[in-house]
């Protein structure tokens, strides 16, 4: 049948279920039944309690009666406050016995509480009486001795009228928590016997239910899981007997049609699989030619800089001492003075654009030496502005110097730190359109590894634009550019910087205009003691 898996499971659900339901039942009865029975317990106790300060407020009471007839000068007080306690404490006791014959469901325990309400009237009116006795023995003129006498005739029928009825309400009390003590006893025996009762049905039944129903079913999910594992193994010939035609047997059924097309799919994949390592290998031998090429072009194109560079360089050299032998001599003939200044101008600014081709080669190649020594900040910042200050005046450019509060000490190479900052305000004097001046500033900062210096190079142009770190890859030139250039001189700046550990950031001048370019460089501590030994090392390329 399709339903027995599921008819056989409903039964055990319901089962476990009913059993769970007449537990609950059981035990909330019980609860209910002890909850009664400790009420009634407490309540009794509670009474006893409030009986207790009973008798003692009735003694209070007597021993007031007889200060107060024993000194009848004194105000009556005492005798007023013990009579407010008395009266507080029968209406304590009268309450808990009506509230007690409200709350009962016996009708047996109801008129036992009813019962005690004549004790109850029997010491009010004890109360009542002794309190006129004492008005009377108060307001009368007999002698003390007299008044002696009749005080305690009056507090020993006090005694004879409340001593019963007392002693009848704290027996009843007692006998009240006794049997609720009993009652609890003979509670907790049934429960006793009703658990062992309830656990012997349950494993009964636990164990017909496990016989009929979940052992079977739990011997045939584990023959699924064996052939489960088998074919997680590989061995994808695994098939499992379909014994009934219920849910088990269906999946049984699944299972051996997965088993059959993941053993055809396996034959698949294993032919696509030798297919595709054909694949790889070609496109493995494709890729190594490609990069083989790839770093030919690389090589070349390195090698394409460096001869350029040595090709251009020495006829440059050449050039420029011809100038300089002609401009010695233009006096004997035709001045030629103005034609071989610009010449040599030009020529000059060649050399630049071959001597920054050359250094882009050597710092590729790790050809690049640096002369490390401990130099002034501020000297090669000025030096620097003495270089370009010609260049400055010729555009009418202002070259401005901010020295800062105190000059700093670096270990770095001061002829190529001077080119940095050269090449940094050439770029400005160059690319920046309606430039007026240039600020070069300098002054102490905290970096990551202690003391640095802050170099500031900054303008009123239009500023960088977009794309701001963009312009630190090599042959890369602004949005705008005013002149023409090569795009290398902040790619070998950044170079430059990063070799003496420092750092280089583009940005934008004070108030939002202008070009900005910061460099921050290690400084020496002017505490720190110097070994000056390592002078000069070679860095590799970045």
């Amino acid at each position: 049948m399709m339903r027995s898996l599921k008819v056989r499971f409903a039964l055990l659900l319901g089962a476990a279920a009913l059993l769970v339901v007449l537990a609950a039942a059981g035990v909330l009865a019980s609860i209910a039944a002890a909850e009664r029975t400790i009420d009634r317990t407490l309540e009794a106790q509670g009474r006893l309690e409030l009986l207790a300060e009973l008798s003692g407020r009735m003694t209070q009471f007597g021993l007031a009666a007889i200060e107060t007839v024993g000194s009848p000068d004194t105000q009556p007080e005492a005798l007023a406050i013990a009579r407010t306690n008395v009266d507080r404490a029968l209406s304590a006791v009268d309450e808990a016995l009506a509230r007690s014959i409200q709350e009962s469901d016996d009708p047996l325990d109801r008129m036992q509480y009813a019962a005690r309400t004549r004790p109850m009237a029997q010491l009010r009116g004890a109360r009542v009486i002794l309190d006129r006795q004492v008005a009377q023995i108060t307001r009368g003129n007999a002698e003390p001795e007299q008044r002696q006498n009749a005080i305690k005739g009056a507090l020993n029928g006090f005694g004879a009228m409340t001593g019963q009825p007392l002693s009848f309400l704290i027996e009843a009390e007692r006998r009240s928590m006794v049997l609720g003590s009993e009652q609890a006893r003979a509670l907790s025996n049934r429960l006793r016997v009703a658990s062992a009762l309830a656990v012997l049905a349950a494993l009964a039944l636990v164990t017909v239910l496990y016989r009929s129903v979940t052992r079977p079913t739990l011997a045939r999910i584990e023959a699924v899981r064996r052939a489960a594992g088998a074919v997680g193994r590989g061995e994808l010939d695994t098939r499992l007997s379909v014994a009934t035609r219920d849910e088990l047997g269906l999946l049984v059924a699944n299972f051996n049609r997965m088993a059959a097309r993941l053993a055809r799919r396996e034959r698949r994949v294993a032919a696509d699989r030798a297919e595709l390592e054909q694949t790889i290998q070609r496109r493995t031998a494709d890729l190594r030619a490609a990069n083989a090429r790839l770093e030919a072009v690389d090589r070349s194109r390195r090698r394409f800089f460096a001869d350029v560079s040595h090709e251009l360089r020495t006829p440059l050299t050449v050039i420029l001492g011809e100038c300089d032998i002609a401009a010695r001599g233009a006096g004997r003939g035709i001045d030629q003075g103005p034609a071989f200044a610009t010449i040599r101008k030009r020529a000059q600014r060649l050399k630049l654009r071959v001597e920054d081709l050359l250094r882009i080669a050597r710092s590729e190649s790790g050809e690049i030496e640096f002369d490390r020594r401990l130099i002034s900040a501020a000297s090669v910042l000025a030096e620097a502005i003495d270089n370009s200050a010609s260049e400055a005046a010729r555009r009418r450019v202002a070259v401005d110097f901010d020295p800062g509060a105190r000059d700093i000490e670096l270990m770095a190479d001061s002829e190529w730190l001077r080119q940095v900052v050269e090449s940094l305000i050439d770029n400005a004097l160059r690319h920046a359109t309606g430039l007026t001046r240039v600020t070069v500033a300098l002054e102490p900062g905290t970096g990551a590894a202690g003391a640095s210096a802050v170099i500031t190079v900054s303008d009123d142009g239009p500023g960088f634009g977009a794309a701001e770190d963009a312009l630190f890859e090599r042959f890369r030139r602004g949005e705008r550019p005013a002149e023409s250039g090569f795009g290398i001189g902040l790619a070998l700046a950044r170079w430059v910087v990063e070799q003496h550990a420092g750092t280089i950031a583009l940005g934008t001048g004070e108030e939002g205009r202008g070009a900005r370019v910061r460099l921050e460089l290690p400084a020496l501590d002017q505490a720190d003691d110097l070994d000056p030994a390592p002078l000069k090392q070679k860095d590799d390329a970045a």
